[in-house]
């Protein structure tokens, strides 16, 4: 069972009580749902994880274990999941917010944000200008966007794990029923 597989990576209860930097923390972490590995805490993980990682800025992993934490899900797959963010994901990912946003809203592209970033022949506070002035132009739909996405992403991660959770439970079961018994 995969479950065996990553148990052996996980630290021990005893561990994270013992370990100087985290017992500070008192009984926050040591809910048995941040580490144990069973179908709700970590279809949970996988969805704090999800919603974290659009997070704008350096903080995903910061955020995903507090929200696991208040959660009581599986903290190191919340963490590592915010890692579907990256340089090469990013960029489509906030395009993708940015047009839900502007489904979301109404808000139809009208060309002010081409206006606005036209820079050539712009000195450097005239940059600065323009920037902020396209962040006015997408902040609303871009915020909406990057919350309904985040959403969606995080419901969908939840059921694809629980449902593939059962559907290994189910085809282990079916195997087990299968096997012939060495009973006396």
């Amino acid at each position: 069972m995969p479950r065996k597989y990553f148990r052996k990576y996980l630290p021990s209860h005893e561990s994270i009580k013992a370990n100087r930097l985290i017992g500070g923390l008192g009984s926050w972490l040591h809910h048995h749902n941040l580490w144990h590995l069973h179908r709700r805490s970590v279809a949970g993980g996988a969805a704090v994880g999800l919603f974290a990682g659009l997070i704008p800025g350096p903080v995903q992993m910061i955020f995903a274990a507090i929200f696991a934490v208040i959660f009581r899900v599986n903290l190191p797959v919340a963490v590592l999941l915010t890692w579907y963010t990256n340089p090469f994901t990013i960029v489509p990912l906030y395009l993708a917010a940015y047009k839900i946003g502007m489904w979301a809203t109404g808000d139809r592209a009208n060309g002010s944000l081409q206006e606005v970033l036209h820079l050539e022949d712009k000195s450097f506070s005239a940059w600065m200008t323009a920037l902020v002035d396209g962040f006015d132009v997408i902040g609303k739909p871009f915020g909406i966007g990057l919350l309904l996405l985040a959403l969606l992403l995080s419901a969908t991660g939840y059921i694809l794990v629980r449902g593939g959770w059962r559907l290994y439970v189910v085809a282990a079961w079916r195997k087990r029923r299968t096997r012939p018994h060495n009973g006396g």
